[in-house]
């Protein structure tokens, strides 16, 4: 491919994506022309917009210019798609978003984040421990980190972080110097056969990795463990435990943050604090710090990176107040991260009522992850389970399952709580609404639209 910083004319399908836009504000800061296409409206298309990208509301063969040198398409993008194929028809470069994440990183000395839950918040704590330590790298992430450019943080150094998702195998289009493996579950089994399909995707993965170079990973994960004994690069491992390289230990948590002291092969290196919640997050820290102190980072660096890291989009988000009730919106969408978030909630307000609302993504995931769904809201006092939603390109319509079996079984599994279904997420609302005035925190969870129900409950 020609020199992609050289590319002057890109169109970009599905650019209201949280990763075909970051993609787009790449090649906008490197001065090319950028048009795009969705058939659903964002605040991201806005932002956008008054970037100076230029956007349709439909798709169709004329959105494409005579001049677009490449298209960049979302994985969710149907294979029959008019602009794509209008693109092959006149044999311009076409890229999936994973291609052309490859592509990017090519240029510079790569980082990769996967795993199952974790990559985006170690994504923005690894990009912002690296800031501190003067290296300023480019950041590709899958959220909006406060003072980046929403998805984007346009680095003058050699260093490219970004998430490497395992959907599709789709971390096998990246060909980083440095992995990071946060931990490795069930999940996308709609595509996955099997966690042993799973854990071969991942092994395929690692074994990209060259002697000299890095693997992070975290060895309390077992499946973590099962694939780095796979490859001959160089291993670091964190965790909670002394056996691990880096660690964590004399974990604290009190008046909505929490510390511990940061231990690096066999010395401690400094009492870290952060007001990011739960165990989850610990792990999340150590993943990103683990990683930058082996590539030079001094642990002063990162104190103060963690220090003055306030969170992400979507993630554990204060998104404001209503009837006194703290509103709370995160991405939890797999059983493991539903649980760690309403674990850390509790933490965070002890002997506060919670009100979780809760959208499930995707009916696949649903269905197959069903028994975890159901056993994962003991730390809610109360739930409200919307419909499911639906994830277009991904699933076909149909009434496989329904929300209304997940509150049956949740509600069997923790009889002495209310656990309420809405049809929709606009129910949702009406019923969270009606009930704020009964708790403390209302956390709302999911990986679809359920966070419009977070910013209008509080007026955004």
């Amino acid at each position: 491919m020609k020199d992609i910083k050289k590319i002057k004319k890109i169109h970009c399908i599905g650019i209201g994506g949280i990763g075909v836009s970051a993609v787009a504000r790449f090649f906008l800061a490197h001065g090319a022309e950028v048009s795009g296409s969705d058939i659903s409206t964002s605040d991201e298309l806005i932002s956008l917009s008054k970037r100076g990208v230029r956007l349709f509301p439909s798709q169709s063969e004329g959105n494409i210019s005579e001049k677009t040198e490449v298209v960049v398409y979302s994985p969710a993008v149907p294979e029959d798609n008019v602009e794509l194929q209008e693109a092959k028809k006149r044999k311009i470069l076409i890229f999936s978003y994973p291609e052309m994440l490859g592509e990017i990183m090519s240029l510079y000395t790569g980082i990769a984040v996967s795993g199952t839950n974790g990559k985006t918040t170690t994504t923005a704590l690894l990009g912002k421990f690296l800031e501190a330590g003067n290296n300023n790298p480019t950041v590709i992430i899958g959220g909006r980190v406060p003072e980046w450019d929403n998805n984007l943080h346009l680095g003058s150094g050699d260093l490219f972080v970004a998430e490497g998702c395992e959907y599709k195998r789709s971390m096998l289009c990246l060909n980083p110097q440095v992995i990071v493996l946060t931990n490795i579950e069930e999940d996308h089994l709609d595509y996955y056969k099997d966690i042993n399909d799973i854990l071969d995707a991942f092994t395929e993965y690692v074994l990209k990795l060259k002697k000299d170079d890095l693997l992070v990973y975290n060895i309390d994960d077992e499946n973590c463990c099962n694939v780095a004994s796979k490859t001959f690069a160089k291993k670091v491992s964190f965790g909670l435990t002394e056996s691990a390289d880096i660690y964590a230990q004399n974990i604290t948590s009190s008046c909505g943050e929490q510390s511990f002291e940061f231990v690096a092969f066999g010395e401690i290196i400094g009492r870290f604090v952060t007001k990011l919640p739960g165990t989850y997050n610990i792990y999340n820290i150590l993943a990103a710090a683990a990683t930058a102190f082996n590539l030079g980072v001094g642990g002063v660096f990162l104190q103060r990176a963690l220090d003055n890291f306030t969170g992400i989009w979507r993630r554990f988000e204060h998104v404001g107040v209503l009837d006194e009730a703290v509103v709370i919106s995160d991405y939890a969408h797999h059983p493991t991260a539903i649980r760690g978030t309403l674990r850390a909630a509790r933490e965070f307000f002890p002997d506060k009522k919670i009100l979780a609302v809760f959208q499930p993504h995707h009916q696949d995931r649903t269905l197959k992850l069903f028994d975890g769904f159901a056993t994962a809201f003991s730390d809610a006092d109360e739930v409200i389970v919307a419909e499911i939603y639906h994830v277009c390109g991904r699933e076909e319509m149909g009434d496989k399952i329904s929300s209304e079996s997940l509150v049956s079984a949740i509600e069997k599994n923790n009889p002495d709580k209310k656990i309420f279904y809405a049809k929709d997420i606009k129910t949702a609302e009406s019923m969270a609404r009606g009930r704020a005035k009964d708790f403390d925190v209302i956390l709302i969870m999911g990986a679809g639209d359920i966070d419009q129900v977070a910013r209008r409950l509080v007026g955004k």
